[in-house]
């Protein structure tokens, strides 16, 4: 893949911060998207993250690489189910979900290979019609659970 064809950082993190109430926090080598609607909680309710660099206990996308991040996205239980199945088991300190699963192909959507267990999904440096097609529909899917969990949580 070209680095022409994937799509920039900077367009992923602006299309997440025009999506209502949306706040971002920088930490552990990557930037997290909340919800937080008026500011009301600390954070919120995590909905993404692009992470740029390996972990101590997330090493399985070799993040290492050229040019190479993951953008991870929380889903709704319907539509993780749709696409993957039922979640995976949780995987010990320092190890990866189950499955047959290539979690350092760019541009392919996988179960997210740390925390497929809670139903959040991963890509790696996607292109611009991966972008377009998979990730936009996903974190609008993102949003739409992320309200609804702020909706029970604020009972």
């Amino acid at each position: 893949m070209s680095k022409q064809s994937s799509i920039e950082r900077a367009v992923v993190h602006e299309h997440i911060l025009r999506l209502p109430d949306m706040v971002a926090s920088s930490a552990w080598g990557e930037v997290a998207y909340f919800l937080n609607p008026s500011g009301r909680w600390p954070r919120g309710v995590y909905m993404a993250t692009v992470k740029d660099r390996n972990g101590p206990n997330d090493r399985a996308s070799a993040l290492d690489r050229p040019d190479v991040w993951r953008l991870n996205i929380g889903l709704s239980p319907g539509e993780y189910v749709a696409l993957f199945g039922p979640p995976p088991s949780r995987p010990g300190k320092g190890g990866v979900i189950g499955g047959d699963w290539d979690f350092q192909a760019l541009d392919r959507l996988t179960p997210h290979p740390v925390y497929g267990w809670m139903r959040w999904v991963a890509i790696l440096t996607p292109t611009k019609s991966t972008w377009e097609r998979e990730c936009i529909p996903l974190l609008q899917d993102a949003h739409a659970r992320a309200s609804k969990h702020l909706e029970r949580r604020g009972r």
